[in-house]
């Protein structure tokens, strides 16, 4: 009888793509995957620590999973492990702790029997080299409609709120000849779109090789229709990338999500952020100009340590009179030996809420307004899931839409006429 192994994962898209290389590596290992963790031998955990209460989830997760299932021989790896692995080797019922520098080679690090070593759990956790990185070929397929592809990781920007360099290391790129044969296997089995992901995939360098390079390569492989490109900052968004976005022939989608951070250039020096306020609007109207229908959304931090009232108001100026479409907000939190964290005037809970809450109303407002736009019209979406008779999927320009239909749908490009708004996605007829 195989061995059943279940998968969580936290945090960002990255992680959730290198995720999907471990449940690949463990079914080609002959491991069978389960979606609950009742039912697993072997329980990996993939932790995240962007936020402070990124960490609490991540051990509240572990804690969780151990109680459902002591008997689970349970893993745990990621960003939180990388930066306190002591800390997680020391919940009980923890087995093996893999930092972020051996985590794609978890299913090698596993013994041939699972027996628990609460009392002892095994780490390795080694300091991460700055070389480029190679993902062996897998089998199997993911068992998702849009795959992800990493080709970069780590990060040489000095944020002052940001630890995620310490969990990460320097960026380094992976070699395109790797990228593009992860690429044609996911062709091959039926991949119609892929995510390029990384922790600032603009920042991709590799061999002389630059993020336009890996687009254009995975555009040239036959099957894939569709390209869209994780969140990356301003500074690896260039004329070229525009220009194949604009392309109706290049595969590339019309969707961008670039962290901005705060609206108000003040805030933005303390922060440490490369760009200003004033450069980041021009760079998305001039995208907005020439990319029909494009999408373009933001994360926003709020509160962090000095933020005023005229500071934060200028953010929410910012937002309400761009073009971008939507905006995620975090609350600022200190992050261990971070220059932010000794700073002083940090904001009080209070005002921290309602700053996050003001944001994501405008958010839902601008959302909304993006989405009027497309009332009536008829957009190709590919369908992931259905439920109840009602199939959903992703336009290019990433509306999450809902249509009914019995046929199975799954993985296919299908026309549907965007008919009508429900909460933070729309309704259609396919066509």
């Amino acid at each position: 009888m195989k061995t059943k192994a279940f998968l969580h994962t936290l945090g960002c898209r990255l992680n959730h793509a290198e995720t999907e290389i471990l449940a690949q590596s463990l079914q080609d290992a002959g491991y069978d995957l389960v979606d609950s963790i009742e039912d697993a031998d072997l329980c990996i955990v993939n932790t995240c620590t962007v936020t402070r209460e990124a960490d609490a989830k991540s051990r509240k997760a572990v804690r969780a999973f151990i109680r459902r299932n002591p008997r689970a021989y349970l893993v745990v790896t990621g960003c939180h492990v990388q930066v306190r692995p002591k800390a997680m080797a020391a919940i009980p019922g923890v087995d093996l702790v893999v930092g972020n520098a051996n985590k794609l080679e978890v299913a090698s690090w596993l013994p041939g029997t699972f027996e628990k070593r609460s009392d002892d759990p095994r780490a390795l956790v080694t300091p991460i080299a700055s070389e480029p990185f190679t993902i062996p070929p897998r089998a199997s397929m993911p068992p998702v409609c849009r795959p992800q592809i990493k080709i970069q990781d780590g990060c040489n920007a000095s944020c002052a709120f940001c630890i995620v360099p310490r969990a990460r290391g320097a960026s380094r790129g992976r070699p395109l000849d790797d990228i593009l044969v992860e690429a044609r296997h996911l062709a091959a089995h039926g991949a119609l779109e892929v995510v390029v992901t990384g922790l600032n995939v603009g920042a991709y360098a590799c061999r002389g090789k630059r993020l336009i390079d890996v687009i254009d390569g995975i555009d040239a492989c036959e099957g894939i229709q569709r390209i869209r490109v994780g969140s990356l900052e301003l500074g690896g968004i260039d004329d070229e990338l525009v220009a194949r976005m604009a392309d109706p022939k290049h595969a590339l989608v019309p969707f961008l999500h670039i962290p901005l951070q705060s609206g108000s250039e003040t805030v933005l020096i303390r922060m440490g952020r490369t760009h200003g306020a004033n450069e980041f609007r021009t760079w998305i109207d001039r995208i907005a100009a020439r990319v029909p229908d494009v999408c373009l959304g933001t994360d926003i931090l709020v509160g962090f340590p000095g933020e005023t009232d005229a500071e934060f108001d200028e953010t929410c100026r910012f937002l309400e009179d761009s073009k971008l479409a939507y905006a995620h907000v975090f609350k600022y939190s200190d992050r261990e030996d971070t220059p932010a964290s000794r700073m002083p005037h940090k904001i009080p809970p209070d005002v921290l809420n309602y700053r996050s809450e003001r944001i994501r109303a405008i958010s839902e407002a601008k959302w909304s307004a993006y989405m009027e736009r497309f009332l009536g019209r008829d957009l190709e979406v590919l369908f992931e899931t259905r439920n109840k008779g009602h199939w959903m999927g992703y336009t290019p320009n990433y509306i999450q839409v809902l249509a009914q239909s019995e046929e199975d749908r799954a993985n296919k490009l299908v026309l549907v006429r965007l008919e009508r708004i429900q909460g933070e996605r729309m309704t259609g007829t396919i066509t």
